[in-house]
């Protein structure tokens, strides 16, 4: 039983329900005038879309499935990614 918990933890993946757009990143990124959604806004504008963002969060939080993911992780997350 152990093992089997552990290769399911190993190879659980994270998916986002329903689709966002570029657009609506922008406008909740341009809301925040933050100095992080500036970079994170340059750095998605740079990638020609947020399908890398998704992808790369979305295999970050994989190792915090343990310790639970909230908001301010999400948050730290997109700024190092904006960072990136």
């Amino acid at each position: 039983m152990n093992q089997l918990a552990r290769y399911l933890m190993e190879h659980m993946y994270i998916d986002f329900d329903g689709s966002i757009s570029i657009d609506e990143v922008r406008q909740l990124l341009r809301d925040e005038d933050s100095r992080e959604s500036r970079q994170l806004l340059s750095k998605l504008i740079e990638d020609k879309g947020i399908d890398e963002m998704m992808i790369a969060i979305a295999e970050i939080l994989k190792d915090y499935l343990r310790t639970g993911i909230s908001e301010s992780v999400m948050r730290e997350q997109l700024k190092t990614y904006g960072e990136s």
